[in-house]
């Protein structure tokens, strides 16, 4: 049967129903972990069939799970899960250092698009040192930084690492990361909490400094004062800074996240402890970038209990909302793995309550989880618990008014009819793109439906009428263009 097509506007005037409540603004993001095949893919060598299946498994769980953005490991260590200009392939997609995966496709192209779809944005994890890791169990590539310039990477414990203090090795991961800005449609670029390496110790119980004489040594003949200490936190420092300003240049709307070690200095604030002193141990005065606004958002890892004295979350969280004075996005990160019960054997209350306390910090909230991996197994439960309480509706995340304040105009929205089914047809009403569609209405229940996508023509489900904003890429959101579904007016 032919269906004759009706296309045509239905903005509604003055028969428009009641507006719908406002919508929820939150960042709710999880970690997709690629070293050591964490999260994904499974095991090195899948088929591109495999790896892409398993990719829209967890993509279709975030949207169900109604988390809004995954954080993509793309660079576990100068090595890339990407068509990288400056690196070789990553031995955790196939297996084979340097080996394209299965059917040359790229692995970030494929979840930024997959992502988008879903309403879900898409930040690349970068680590911005680490060179080798010991889950890599074959050979390095003739292309990696480790054979091209030996010089530059140390062997510190089970690891090989990039020496910070090297302008070759700030300039090579400069170099990667403004690559990723350019060439890929991502909404941030995210760096956790390995700077200086952490800490190893010798045979006999001491620890070992890190290999670095040669490239302090090189600093002091130019003429330089700062003591090591200060010389490495400095190294760390300019390449914050730089990546931050080097994002802004490119392209202002990625958002450049820092997930460093949850606590600054032990003792800080009062009555909490820890056995890394990241300001001392990592070289890495956080600090500092947070204040100085050197990021825009700031994930700091709260991997304890509530009730954990030593290092509580709420206080940690409290102390940190307290030190935010660039007024940037306050996102901690959860350790939702410990809901394993081989591995803590959390309670989902403790992560729900981690939820509820970060809600309370300040009016664009957020949480991180770390990693994919508790959502895929379902530790305990939890993907229905948070379906049932913290995330039983849909949020968008906030947006960054520090990036652009203003908002996009109400999208221009056409309604086609065919047979039973009505369709919207979307557009930006200006020449900047829209990141994300909101598509609102309610459900045969009365219950709300908020659909995020980046696709333009969405077939309706069945309800009266819909509301559409347009995201724009700093989050900000445009007054609704509200429309009927055809023969209710």
């Amino acid at each position: 049967m032919i269906y004759a097509l009706l296309a045509v506007a239905m903005v509604l005037e003055s028969s428009a129903p009641q507006p719908l409540p406002p919508i929820d603004r939150e960042f709710r993001g999880v970690w997709i972990a690629t070293v050591d095949n964490i999260d994904w893919p499974s095991k090195p060598g899948l088929s591109m069939a495999e790896q892409k299946a398993q990719m829209i498994k967890i993509l279709d769980l975030c949207v169900a799970n109604r988390l809004n953005a995954v954080v993509f490991q793309a660079r576990p260590s100068a090595d890339a899960l990407y068509k990288s200009k400056h690196e070789p392939w990553s031995w955790f997609l196939s297996g084979e250092q340097g080996k394209a995966p299965d059917g040359n496709y790229d692995p970030l192209e494929f979840v930024v698009e997959e992502g988008h779809r879903r309403g879900l944005e898409v930040h690349v994890w970068c680590n911005p040192y680490r060179a080798v890791h010991p889950a890599q169990k074959g050979p390095v590539h003739a292309s990696h930084l480790s054979v091209t310039d030996p010089a530059i990477v140390k062997t510190y414990g089970t690891y090989k690492w990039m020496d910070p203090g090297e302008a070759k090795v700030q300039d090579r991961s400069f170099a990667v990361f403004m690559d990723l800005v350019e060439r890929y449609d991502i909404d941030g670029l995210h760096i956790d909490d390995y700077f200086y390496p952490y800490r190893v110790k010798d045979a006999a119980g001491n620890f070992v400094d890190f290999p670095d004489q040669p490239s302090y040594d090189a600093y002091v003949r130019r003429g330089g004062k700062l003591k090591r200490d200060d010389w490495r936190r400095n190294n760390v420092d300019r390449f914050i800074e730089r990546v931050y300003k080097g994002i802004k240049e490119r392209k202002k709307w990625v958002k450049f996240g820092i997930s460093p070690f949850g606590i600054y200095r032990p003792g800080i604030p009062e009555g909490i402890k820890a056995g890394v002193d990241q300001y001392a141990d990592l070289y890495a005065d956080a600090l500092k970038w947070y204040r100085e606004g050197w990021c825009d958002y700031f994930t700091p890892q709260l991997y304890w209990p509530i009730k954990q004295t030593p290092q509580s979350y709420p206080v940690l969280l409290d102390w940190w909302v307290k030190e935010n004075s660039s007024g940037r996005h306050l996102w901690p990160g959860n350790y939702t793995s410990r809901l394993n019960p081989k591995d803590g054997n959390w309670s989902p209350t403790e992560l729900v309550d981690q939820i509820k306390l970060t809600r309370k910090s300040g009016p664009a909230p957020g949480n991180v989880h770390f990693s994919m991996k508790a959502f895929l197994l379902d530790w305990n439960g939890i993907n229905g618990v948070l379906r049932g309480s913290v995330y039983r509706d849909a949020a968008v995340t906030p947006a960054s008014p520090w990036l652009t304040a203003s908002a996009p105009k109400a999208p221009r929205v056409t309604v086609t009819v065919q047979g039973d089914m009505w369709q919207l047809d979307m557009r930006s009403a200006t020449s900047e793109p829209a990141r994300f569609f909101i598509i609102r209405a309610n459900r045969a229940d009365g219950s709300v439906r908020t659909l995020v996508t980046s696709d333009a023509k969405v077939d309706m489900w069945d309800t009266s009428f819909a509301e559409i904003r347009v995201q724009d890429r700093a989050g900000n959101l445009s007054e609704p263009t509200t429309v009927m579904r055809p023969g209710l007016r």
